[in-house]
């Protein structure tokens, strides 16, 4: 096998990896710079309000604006340290492709950052907003699409750090994706 192509894996791993910490970012950013536009979403979907209002489901509704908000601060956090990691993992696939060693540590740090957006989306977007909020029967206040594409990259993303790449390290160390 060519050096060329055992490097191909790396470098999908790094700029995939750099494409979700790119999109992350600007997601966390947009929430710090215009607080009040995804505050309005997460305030909708907690207080359930534009649901079919089934009694069997409203006593879920979070009506507290200050819980409300307090979500919402938890989702920005979550997504700036996300970005973080994403980017430090980005970072290091890049090193590890100069120096041709440390494709481990990228990989480690890249499913981390990886597997807080899939958390996030997955398991808080999807599963919480989607399923205990019943967000799926709003029409104003409806993620569940763009919860699902975020998923569904992310994962692709995730699946292909973990691929294996032979002769990734050609220092011939141990230390391959």
């Amino acid at each position: 096998m060519t050096a060329h192509a055992s490097r191909t894996q790396p470098v999908a791993a790094a700029l995939l990896t750099g494409t979700v910490a790119l999109y992350i970012a600007l997601v966390a950013f947009g929430n710090i710079t215009d607080f009040g536009t995804n505050q309005q979403f997460v305030r909708h979907v907690l207080a359930m309000d534009t649901t079919f209002k089934d009694d069997d489901l409203m006593w879920r509704a979070v009506e507290s604006t200050a819980l409300q908000d307090a979500a919402y601060i938890a989702i920005i956090v979550w997504e700036s340290v996300a970005a973080l990691v994403l980017i430090a993992a980005t970072a290091l696939w890049a090193a590890a492709l100069r120096r041709r060693a440390g494709f481990a540590r990228a990989q480690r740090l890249g499913s981390v950052g990886l597997l807080m957006i899939l958390l996030l989306f997955g398991a808080g977007f999807i599963g919480v907003g989607g399923e205990w909020f019943a967000m799926w029967q709003s029409e104003n206040w409806n993620g569940l699409d763009a919860a699902i594409r975020v998923v569904t990259l992310t994962g692709i993303v995730l699946i292909v750090n973990h691929l294996p790449s032979a002769g990734a390290a050609a220092d011939g160390s141990k230390d391959t994706p």
